[in-house]
């Protein structure tokens, strides 16, 4: 049996070959080529390792013939076309926590930069200048830092600002009450933290749910004079209006490692004194990038030699055995916690998952990942079936796993509930035909629907005509109706639709469909 083939198509610390060498795969180091030149080499490859140089796009996908893992040394994968790998059946793995305490660092420094006004002081002493007077700072000690996210980076960063003697508060949905008295930060919600915080730091992926997360309404509820620092992602800031309150003084000074558009050739804030900058530097020290390296070189080696599974983005860890029965689970279990994560508002708390009938004869575990992984992609854009339960376990949140073997109403059940600060909201489905997801019902109210592409769900008061003015409404947009799924608690009360269009739902159309007659909630939803 030949041995599996690996191409390293990034500079890459060169330990990684030698792993790879050392267990059991051939591996060529082929660095710098153009995409015509690697979409002609892909052929002859079983897993390739990358960096963010390399695009692995659909021509290429199409070309790698033999290609079976993806394996990115560092977090973001906006290079791989995630779900054109999926559906050509390749892997495509990352390694997530690799460099997290050298952005943790980063993040840390550009706090101290700002704080002592380090980059602009060096460049006039060295311009010749002596602007002692120029250059009043600020200490970090007793003063209040604000995370916005408190996952594996941020609670890095609050150990090392405690170090620094600062008192730290945090925003994260997913921050239980024990776990942020376990790494020593206080709670809080959005707007507190933005009243209170000297300095804001930002440790969240770029997600729906956080893009311009500082918008300019939210930068105008900051503290007059704080400061604020981006080693995370492009996006999680409006530029333009952080300009602005950086020119006002609202904003004392601003600190990013990441800008929107990247490589970043102009910005609005080029050229602000109260502004420093550095070009995505977060995963960029010698300690990350040989970690990162020698990471991914063990991951595609163990799944190209035995099968492991490690940090896969697109699938979970199953055996052989378990996977034809568990697969139909999983995609359910994913759109339920996708569902209830996308409608379910506030901080959560816990998490219960019952399988019943069917369902609670199979293994827990993956199912568990999965409505793990549906419900926290609202908030990450990293996680996945693997990851997932550590992602939730390091937030602390409270996961239950419950077995019902006596059916109930269907052969087969799940249903996911989470606790919120707004009480329990509860969403079931089942599979038809042993392999077709349905939803059942949803907070309370019975409804089957597929779980598929965009969907609005809309809650509205039982009333005649309200169809035709919501249908009449699409139409007038240019959005077709797939289907049509009606739900309510009793004639006349509250009641349920959920509907699937052929394209995303315009925020206007929103708007819209929420100023109609009897309508209570409208939410664009996508699978």
């Amino acid at each position: 049996m030949s041995k599996p083939k690996v191409l390293i198509s990034d500079k890459m610390d060169p330990n990684a070959a030698r792993i790879f060498e050392e267990r059991g795969c051939d591996v060529d180091v082929i660095t710098g080529e153009t995409p015509e030149e690697l979409k002609a080499r892909i052929g002859e490859y079983d897993g390739l390792a990358i960096r963010s140089s390399t695009k692995v796009t659909k021509e290429i996908l199409d070309a790698a013939t033999n290609l079976k893992v993806i394996g990115r040394a560092g977090i973001g994968v906006d290079n791989v076309d995630i779900p054109y790998a999926s559906g050509k059946g390749v892997v495509v793995m990352n390694t997530p926590f690799g460099n997290s305490i050298t952005t943790a660092e980063h993040a840390i420094a550009m706090i101290m930069a700002l704080a002592r006004q380090i980059p602009a002081a060096d460049r006039r002493t060295q311009a010749g200048e002596w602007p002692k007077n120029d250059f009043m700072g600020v200490e970090v000690t007793g003063k209040t830092l604000g995370l916005i996210g408190a996952g594996n980076i941020g609670s890095i960063v609050a150990s090392r600002a405690q170090g620094l003697k600062m008192k730290v508060i945090a925003f994260d949905p997913f921050l239980t009450e024990d776990r942020a008295v376990e790494i020593g930060v206080e709670k809080v919600d959005l707007d507190t933290l933005l009243a209170r915080a000297d300095f804001i730091t930002l440790h969240t992926p770029l997600t729906d749910e956080t893009r311009n997360i500082l918008s300019r309404e939210n930068l105008a509820k900051t503290k007059k004079g704080v400061r604020i620092v981006n080693c995370a992602r492009g996006g999680l800031i409006d530029e333009a209006a952080l300009a602005d309150a950086l020119d006002s003084g609202q904003v004392a000074g601003a600190a990013l490692d990441v800008f929107q558009t990247e490589p970043a050739k102009d910005s609005p804030l080029f050229g602000k004194p109260n502004f420093i900058c550095t070009p995505h530097l977060g995963a960029s020290t010698n300690e990350a990038q040989v970690n990162v390296a020698l990471q991914v070189a063990e991951q595609l080696a163990d799944y190209l030699v035995n099968g492991g599974v490690t940090n896969a983005l697109n699938m979970p860890s199953l055996s052989a055995e378990e996977a034809p029965k568990l697969r139909p689970y999983m995609g359910l279990a994913e759109n339920l916690g996708s569902l209830v994560g996308q409608l379910a508002h506030g901080n959560l708390t816990k998490i219960s998952i019952e399988r019943e009938g069917a369902a609670a004869q199979l293994s827990g575990k993956p199912i568990e990942g999965a409505v793990l992984a549906g419900l926290m992609r609202q908030y990450s854009d990293t996680v996945n079936m693997v990851n997932a339960p550590f992602l939730a376990k390091e937030r602390g949140l409270d996961i239950r796993s419950i077995r019902h073997e006596k059916e109930g109403a269907y052969n087969t059940l799940l249903r996911v509930t989470v606790g919120t600060d707004s009480g329990d909201r509860s969403v079931a489905g089942t599979l038809f035909g042993a392999d077709a997801p349905r939803l059942t019902e949803i907070f309370g109210v019975r409804i089957e629907a597929e779980l598929d592409g965009h969907m609005l769900y809309i809650v509205n008061e039982d009333a005649p005509g309200f169809i035709g003015r919501i249908g009449s409404l699409l139409g007038e947009n240019g959005i077709n109706i797939g289907t049509f799924n009606l739900g309510r608690r009793e004639a006349g009360g509250e009641a349920v639709l959920l509907l699937s269009v052929d394209q995303p739902i315009p925020q206007d159309v929103v708007d819209k469909a929420c100023a109609l007659e009897g309508v209570k909630t409208v939410m664009p939803l996508a699978f």
